[in-house]
């Protein structure tokens, strides 16, 4: 009876192992995407679902900024890290710069954000992130620094980089809770996380007549399998039904259309303190 038993058990492991291992991808696959590397404008070539996305960068202040501030442009130069790593790539390595000033002191700030046709653009992220890495140069100065997502129910969440109050470039390595909802259930949702861009504050103290910030190598961590699943592909076949159609389509507009905006008072927004 007990050598039954073992045979039965034993086969029934073998069963098991025997499953097909693609029908469900590894929890694991984790990948590094860079996102930007601030070399120039419009050169990121960035790969999303078969598509070459490109963007520049702009920013909008708060209302005491200084007239003819900010100013932004892309200048010669990168972390001495970063350097030895691409070492003999021959490339001319540039970094995107921000400065800017202020008529008082205060609750003062300013936003970094993706443009595309010179409108305000949110950059798609692939699969579900658990980092958003990048390099920036600080000025010793006493401001903070936000990275601004939006998930895929539309809320804009505030994740803190933290103090800026450094010389030169340092490396910022940010968490994204797993709370954060990045696919959509629906089909005509929002696919990914977006990023809507960089919030800069000064502090109620500090000096706001001549501020500088650089940025550069911006990527992040993901587990880019975490929503592909078998038959994935059939999610996007067209069934020619017409007025089925247009609502889809029309449902997909809208939904890019309000990912592509900057944060304003009406966006729904969570601060999710410090997520390092």
């Amino acid at each position: 009876m007990n050598r039954g038993l073992k045979v039965f058990v034993g086969l029934a492991c073998l069963f098991v192992i025997g499953l097909p291992a693609f029908s469900q991808p590894s929890s694991r696959s984790i990948e590094t995407f860079i996102m930007d590397n601030f070399d120039e404008a419009n050169g990121q070539n960035y790969l999303y679902n078969g598509n070459t996305l490109s963007w520049d960068w702009a920013v909008n202040s708060s209302r005491f900024v200084a007239e003819g501030y900010p100013l932004t442009g892309y200048y010669e130069g990168i972390p001495n890290s970063l350097r030895m790593l691409l070492k003999g790539s021959g490339e001319n390595h540039q970094v995107f710069g921000v400065k800017t000033a202020f008529n008082r002191k205060g609750d003062n700030w300013f936003e970094v954000y993706p443009t595309k046709d010179g409108k305000a653009y949110e950059i798609p992220f692939i699969g579900d992130v658990s980092t958003i890495d990048f390099w920036v140069w600080g000025a010793n100065y006493n401001y903070t620094l936000e990275v601004l997502i939006r998930d895929a129910l539309g809320r804009i969440h505030v994740l803190q980089a933290g103090n800026l109050a450094f010389k030169g470039w340092k490396n910022l390595i940010i968490n994204v809770p797993g709370y954060i909802q990045q696919h959509s259930h629906l089909r005509s949702g929002p696919e990914n996380l977006t990023l809507v861009g960089f919030r800069v504050r000064s502090d109620a103290e500090e000096y706001v007549d001549n501020y500088v910030i650089f940025f550069d190598q911006l990527k992040y961590t993901s587990n880019s399998l975490s929503y592909i699943y078998d038959g994935y592909e059939l999610n996007e076949v067209d069934f020619g039904d017409s007025d089925s159609s247009n609502g889809n389509s029309n449902s997909s507009s809208k939904s890019k259309s309000s990912n592509s905006r900057r944060l304003n008072s009406d966006d729904d927004v969570v601060d999710v303190g410090d997520a390092k």
